[in-house]
């Protein structure tokens, strides 16, 4: 949920190919190797206009009152001009660079320096000292787990300042929301460029390096697959989880503070918010050793779209249901209210169990039971990059035998949920079900066409056997 298109977060996150096997052909992983027209394009596109994006939004809460249109007819028909526009956003602030600092610092603490101690009492729980998937250049990297850790710290301080210290106001992030932004894009670009440069002079394994030629799209889709400082601070790991996923429930409070502060209450339309997205955050930490082995690690190299994506992008664009309640403050009827939690459990319990059962049949090598059965499956074939056959299956069972991605369909209904909860007054709370639609499509044909590389025919037979990617009998 954090694009690959900017950032995968989070929901989408998700292994390619439904399938126990292990091995994997160096033409699977990460970026490519030559980089078209298209590409080149849609990559200059995103780096020019992204940032425009994420102002363009955050401006038309604060000087429009989440009007989208509002902005462009003001400029259209000469009742304001840009510069006007620009002279109202407020700028950086000292106090604002503060905060962000003090917010990074203390995460990146969290991360090296406090050894995870929850899968000691939690059952069922794992983190701790996890490998990684094998890399390109055959490096298993080893990852401390400790994200859900931070993320209970980090909260038991917030709530403990809410409720008894006072050291500062709940509203303080919706408060500094603006100023916040400027320090985001700092660290977004910074880390991005750091990284660029470390792959070219200092990588933390050259032979995990790509370099395509094109500056443009070495920059943005990254050339160290795992860049790393020291032994355990992993680039990926650490900015696909914090400080923006952390943050994200930390930000929907203090908009629910804010608003709050402003209209003496609460919404439920704002507690909707707050309870499904902290339900995905929870849900992506106590899973996060599962996520080692996702596409983000498994494929993706660590450039500007997932180092300014995980500091930009996510927190202010996966938080716009929040932020438009507070300008906006939505009441909505019992069933309606209703209506919109059943629907994001209702998604929720997809997307986990769809995930569920690709991870026990792998972990099984097929010999368990889904849906109380033994799992159908088809035998397929490939050859790694070593020339060596391997032999693997295809998972035709279960939420896997009724689409190819329902993983992702469970996603776009909690994605639904979300916006629904703020109404049907403002386009602005459905940019986020747009931009996830087109995401996890993108995804879909991606996911397939690395799989059909790999499994050849027995892809054909599967693909026949589950002929719908994301709606059974629709697509």
């Amino acid at each position: 949920m954090a694009a690959n298109s900017l950032h995968d977060a989070s929901k989408t996150k998700s292994p390619d190919c439904i399938t126990n096997s292990r091995a994997a052909t160096q033409g699977q992983w990460g970026r490519a190797w030559e980089v078209d027209w298209f590409s080149l394009a849609s990559v200059i596109f995103l780096l020019l206009f992204a940032p425009f994006i994420v102002y363009y939004f955050i401006m038309a809460c604060d000087q429009y009152a989440c009007s989208l249109t509002a902005p462009v007819l003001d400029v259209a028909t000469g009742r304001a001009r840009l510069s006007d526009i620009w002279a109202k956003t407020p700028s950086m602030t000292k106090k604002a660079a503060q905060l962000y600092t003090l917010w990074v610092t203390f995460q990146v603490l969290l991360y090296v320096a406090l050894p995870d101690f929850c899968h000691k009492f939690l059952p069922g729980y794992v983190g701790g000292i996890q490998e990684g998937a094998v890399t390109p250049a055959g490096v298993v990297n080893k990852y401390e787990i400790n994200g859900l850790q931070a993320w209970l710290i980090t909260h038991l301080l917030w709530f403990a300042n809410s409720h008894f210290l006072s050291w500062f106001s709940p509203t303080i992030i919706f408060d500094n929301w603006i100023p916040l932004l400027w320090c985001a894009n700092i660290l977004g670009y910074a880390v991005s460029t750091f990284a660029m440069i470390k792959g070219y002079f200092f990588p933390t394994n050259a032979k995990d390096c790509k370099f395509t030629g094109n500056f443009f799209y070495n920059y943005m889709m990254g050339i160290e697959f795992n860049p790393r400082i020291g032994k355990w601070f992993d680039f990926k790991l650490f900015f696909n989880g914090r400080p923006g996923i952390i943050a994200w429930t930390l930000i929907n409070l203090s908009f629910a503070a804010k608003q709050r502060e402003l209209y003496g209450q609460v919404t439920n339309a704002m507690v909707l918010v707050n309870v499904l997205q902290a339900i995905y955050v929870l849900d992506f930490f106590w899973n996060e050793a599962w996520y080692l082995k996702t596409i983000d690690i498994c494929h993706d190299h660590f450039g500007w779209y997932l180092g300014w994506g995980d500091c930009v992008w996510l927190p202010y664009l996966y938080t716009l249901q929040g932020l438009y309640l507070v300008y906006h403050p939505v009441q909505l009827a019992t069933a309606h209210a209703m209506g919109v939690l059943l629907l994001g459990l209702l998604g929720y319990y997809i997307f986990r169990m769809a995930n569920h059962q690709k991870d026990l049949f792998r972990r099984t090598d097929g010999r368990c039971l889904i849906w109380g059965r033994k799992p159908k499956v088809i035998e397929c074939t490939y050859t790694s990059a070593d020339g060596q056959k391997h032999r693997s299956k295809l998972l035709v069972s279960g939420f896997w035998g009724v689409a190819r991605h329902l993983n992702y369909t469970g996603d776009l209904m909690g994605s639904l949920a979300y916006c629904l909860a703020c109404g049907g007054g403002h386009l602005l709370p459905y940019f986020y079900l747009v931009y996830m639609a087109i995401l996890l499509t993108h995804r879909c044909v991606r996911d397939e066409h690395r799989c059909a590389n790999k499994y050849g025919g027995s892809w054909e037979r599967y693909t026949a056997a589950v002929p719908h990617r994301l709606l059974p009998g629709i697509f």
